[in-house]
Formats: C-alpha cells, sequence, structure tokens
C-alpha cells in the first residue's frame, strides 16, 4: 500500500502535467489565431478613463479623472494564461475601471 507522501507526490506531479499540458495547448491555439487574425482576436486593446482615489483626511475618498494622462488603453490576450507579456481579458477586463490608489 502507497503511503499518504507517494500519494501526494503523484497528485502533485499529475496537477502540475494537467496545468502544463493546459498552458502549452493555449500557446498553440493562440499561435494558430495569430496566423488568421480578426479585429479582437486574438488581441484585443480596451479603452478606459483613469480615475484617481485620492484619500483626503477626513477619511474619505475624493475621485478624480486623470489631468495628465485621461485615457489609458490597456492591450489584453483573448487566451486563458498570459502570453507575450499581455494580460488575459478575462482578468484585464473586470479590472479597467478601478480607480488607482494615490
Amino acid at each position: 500500500m502507497a503511503s499518504i507522501r507517494v500519494i501526494f507526490k503523484r497528485l502533485v506531479l499529475c496537477a502540475a502535467g494537467c496545468v502544463g499540458i493546459a498552458y502549452v495547448t493555449d500557446y498553440l491555439y493562440l499561435r494558430f489565431r495569430m496566423l488568421h487574425p480578426k479585429p479582437s482576436d486574438p488581441y484585443e486593446s480596451i479603452t478606459a478613463l483613469r480615475i484617481l482615489a485620492i484619500p483626503e483626511k477626513n477619511g474619505k475618498t475624493e475621485y478624480q479623472v486623470d489631468a495628465q494622462n485621461p485615457e489609458q488603453i490597456v492591450t489584453c490576450v483573448q487566451s486563458l494564461f498570459p502570453h507575450y507579456g499581455y494580460l488575459p481579458c478575462w482578468y484585464v477586463k473586470p479590472r479597467i475601471n478601478q480607480p488607482i490608489p494615490m
């Protein structure tokens, strides 16, 4: 009968192998889509206002649009994992409109 340590080691190796296979598959699918690009596939550019969250002395927070750079453009990749230095769009889209703490 295998000990708990052996079972745990096999489980960790199996999980790491599954994540590795998923990453390689995602990368190859991205490379295939790069051969035949569409307007928002595999890369997408998202434009949003840069909103600053400025804390005040009374504990409240004031929100202002950045006067020097009012818009931000973020490029993301339509995939499960980050590739080529771009974050996945499923990760970027919910976070793009969050204010920037000062």
